[in-house]
């Protein structure tokens, strides 16, 4: 049922945009794309993932899991493909947490507060790089000019303060959240590849705050993959600063390309993260 909501609303969402757009235009758009900016930006994304991979196993390793690298960065693909292909039920988090469980006998309750810090902290860095980006950009207006410095200044001391005060993850937190800062800049180039591969005369300012917004904005279980309301970010705010949304949404469905094209690679793990033992040395 909620798989079903969550296609409704984007297909909703969807078809509002396409009422809002020249998709003639966003079409021909994406039909001449660079190819070789799009492989970079491709490249550059899953250059993240190797990087999430890392930042994931800290948190792991905090609570008693120890997982070699390439074990761990299949099980993260796998990820992937789970919740972008299979929203529904467990989802890709809630099948790595059972794989884990599984062979090292963990409880689980650790696992997912694992996981959880690990997409609370690269949503911290998201905030923060939106938050200085926004400061250049024309979005930079009263009041708003005044409480993008304040969320660079205050999100990482308050989330420190928070973790401390819970005393939880505590161990690794400056080298995970270093790492998170840049896994986000990482996606940061890679989106800004992406745009080069569209345009290289587009307000790339802009965009790349639009861009950092409606990562924020996906987080949220609404839709499947955030499919809808990243578009909604960028048409909305490109209409904002009189901008035409056409190139907006080409962006927005071409990073979902990469997304899906990177999730997908998960496909080739499901044999092996079912069959190798999490707790080998090596394989």
């Amino acid at each position: 049922m909620k798989v079903a909501l969550k296609l409704l609303i984007s297909l909703a969402l969807l078809w509002f945009i396409i009422q809002q757009i020249d998709i003639k235009r966003v079409i021909a758009t994406l039909a001449s794309i660079n190819i070789f900016y799009f492989i970079v930006g491709f490249l550059l994304y899953n250059l993240s993932k190797f990087i999430s991979a890392i930042r994931l196993n800290y948190y792991f390793k905090e609570i008693g899991i120890d997982l070699p690298f390439w074990h761990n960065l299949r099980l993260y693909y796998l990820g992937m493909f789970y919740n972008l292909f299979l929203p529904g039920g467990i989802g890709g988090d809630g099948y790595k947490a059972y794989l884990l469980k599984k062979h090292y006998k963990k409880k689980l309750g650790p696992i997912l507060k694992a996981l959880l810090f690990d997409r609370i902290s690269g949503l911290i860095a998201l905030l923060f790089l939106a938050a200085l980006l926004f400061l250049f950009s024309r979005y930079a207006i009263a009041p708003l000019n005044y409480l993008a410095p304040a969320v660079a200044i205050t999100i990482y001391p308050l989330f420190y303060l928070i973790s401390s005060k819970k005393e939880i993850f505590m161990r690794y937190f400056t080298i995970t959240n270093i790492l998170g800062f840049l896994v986000q800049f990482i996606q940061l180039l890679s989106a800004l590849a992406l745009l080069f591969a569209l345009d290289p005369h587009l307000p790339i300012i802009e965009f790349l705050v639009l861009f950092l917004i409606s990562s924020v904005v996906s987080v949220l279980p609404i839709t499947i993959g955030g499919v809808g309301v990243r578009e909604l970010t960028f048409l909305y705010g490109l209409k904002f600063i009189n901008l035409s949304p056409n190139s907006g949404i080409a962006f927005s469905f071409l990073f979902f390309l990469v997304t899906l094209l990177s999730s997908a690679i998960g496909i080739f793990f499901i044999h092996s993260a079912k069959n190798l033992p999490l707790a080998a040395k090596s394989f």
